[in-house]
Parts: C-alpha cells; structure tokens; sequence
C-alpha cells in the first residue's frame, strides 16, 4: 500500500521535541521511551523496530528501548500499551495479527479501532512462499496440483496462530481451492528452521527472513505474495501473476500508542518516522530487507485498519480459522 502523505503539521516540525508526559512542553522526553514488539526478536516485525529506534532516540533525544513481549499472536504485548499512561513513553508497532486476532479470539483484551492512536504505517513486506529442495513442485501452479493430487498431505510452517504466515496460508488455501495444513511454531524464525531441515514442507515467511536461505539454496522460492515482485528476488513471480489472480498478502507494519495521547505528541512521532524513513539515501537499506516505506499520516492508518478488519475477517471466517 502506498500513500501520499498529509501536509506535515507545521508547528510538529519546528518544535523542538516535546515533553512526552505534558505534551504543551517543549522540553525534550524526560525518560526513555518504551517501543513494545509482541513477538520474538529475529522476525519482519522485530527487525523494522530495531532499524527505525537508533534514529528515533537520535532524533528526540532520549533512549527508545525495544522490549520484545511476545505470545497469543501479540496480544499479550499490545494488551500491555493499550493499559499504559497515554503520555508517549510506551508505543506499540504490530502487524496483521493486530486485527485479525479479533476474529480469531473468542475474547481479544483490548478494542483495535477504539483503544489505541494510530501513529503511522511504517512500511509493508511481502512474504515469500517457499518450499523445501525436496518437495517435487517449481512453480505455484505445480504446487498446487501437487496439493489437490495429495488432500491434506502438504503442510506449512505457521509462526503461531494468527500470524502473518498463518493468514497467508489460509489465504492460499482459500483462493487456491486447496487444503494445505498448518504446523504452528513459536515464531517465525523456528517455523522458517522447519522449512529448512523438512519438517514442513511450506513456508510463508517475510522476503526479509527468507531471502538468505534461498541464496544459499535450503529454500526454493515459488512465488511472492505481495501484488508486484520483490526486489530482493526480481526473477520470482507473484502468487497472483503465477496462479492465483487475486493473491495479495502484505504485512504492514503500524505503530500505534494509547487512546488518549496528545495529538501534539502524535504529530511529533509521525513527522520523525516520516523522516527517518524517507530520509535521503535510506531507502536501500529497507529495500535490501525486503521492506516497502509507505510512512503514512495517523488519518490514513486508521482508515487503513478499518479496511483491513473487512477484508481479514471475511477470510478467517470462510476458513473457520480459531484461536480458541
């Protein structure tokens, strides 16, 4: 997804950076900064974090620890901001599991479109569908006949229930009209650890964490599921121009804080990951992780997560998908 930005707010930029607590200060953050990642380190999610975090302590002049809370598809540590002061010392950056898991909780802790501010959709990935060297398929159109020729003997490598590799299995599953079955791992990197040693034969996992196994040849790339290719690996396809018209899985990245922060402090966030993220001469250094900026305002996260909530649980209810 790709946006164009709102007019920056005026007196965001040139203030000097606010005091978090009383957002009518023009003070600098009087203590550390506490950005939440629900999941392990070592995925998309984690990665991005870490890369924006250095610039942003940088730029606001404090500390911005990353503390990784992961589990229950990163409720736990969203369930953690959406219960903290709404004074913008504790963020949160999560991905689709952030709407999709109120589909697939019989109770969620937590109201996606009421309890928290959107800040920005930092960036997208697309995960790469890939298969063990073993697997007899070179392309996802003979995967698929692989799978419709064995009902319910392939299977995929999940990083845990309602995460961005499940959802895009279950899409495939969906669209393909085939019954791939799902292994759940405790993160991704143990699920793309299983794509590697033959444990499962599928993994849908960021361009970011499968690129360097496909290099060295432990992963056979089949398909992109984001709707243009990546480039990271130019010469793979995308599921929908491979086979499957209408595949489109990306995992945005959004950073989101309390209900009830400042819209000073909102502002002040948004303008600096703009920043940072469009900073000239940056943009490789995303694009080399597979990572697409989009930097978008607070007013287009949050029309975005509404669309997102449409679209994902229509999916997870055709495919009876459940958490608990």
């Amino acid at each position: 997804m790709k946006t164009v930005l709102l007019a920056a707010v005026s007196s965001a930029i040139v203030m000097s950076p606010v005091q978090f607590a009383a957002a009518q200060s023009e003070k600098s953050p009087s203590k550390p900064i506490r950005w939440i990642v629900p999941f392990p380190p070592g995925g998309s999610v984690d990665i991005l974090a870490r890369l924006v975090s250095a610039r942003l302590a940088e730029n606001l002049g404090q500390q911005v620890l990353i503390d990784n809370r992961s589990g229950a598809s990163g409720t736990i540590g969203t369930e953690l901001v959406a219960r903290a002061a709404p004074d913008g010392y504790t963020i949160v950056s999560n991905t689709v599991p952030f709407v999709a898991n109120t589909f697939l909780y019989s109770r969620v802790p937590y109201d996606v479109l009421n309890d928290f501010v959107p800040v920005s959709i930092m960036a997208s990935t697309a995960a790469l569908m890939t298969v063990h060297p073993s697997v007899p398929a070179h392309s996802v159109r003979e995967l698929l006949q692989l799978a419709r020729s064995r009902p319910g003997a392939l299977n995929y490598g999940s990083a845990g229930i309602g995460t961005n590799p499940h959802i895009a299995g279950e899409l495939f599953n969906y669209l393909g009209k085939v019954n791939l079955t799902v292994v759940h791992y405790k993160g991704g990197a143990p699920a793309v650890i299983a794509g590697i040693g033959g444990e499962v034969s599928i993994t849908f996992s960021s361009v970011l964490e499968s690129a360097p196994h496909v290099a060295s040849k432990r992963l056979r790339p089949l398909g992109v599921t984001g709707l243009k290719r990546s480039p990271v690996l130019p010469e793979v396809p995308t599921i929908a121009e491979a086979a499957i018209p209408g595949y489109e899985f990306d995992g945005w990245h959004i950073m989101v804080a309390p209900k009830g922060t400042p819209g000073a402090v909102v502002a002040l966030l948004n303008d600096n990951l703009k920043r940072i993220l469009r900073a000239p001469g940056q943009s490789r250094q995303y694009e080399e992780r597979g990572l697409d900026v989009i930097a978008s305002s607070p007013e287009e996260s949050a029309a975005y997560l509404k669309s997102e909530m449409a679209k994902w649980g229509k999916v997870i209810k055709e495919r009876g998908m459940r958490a608990d």
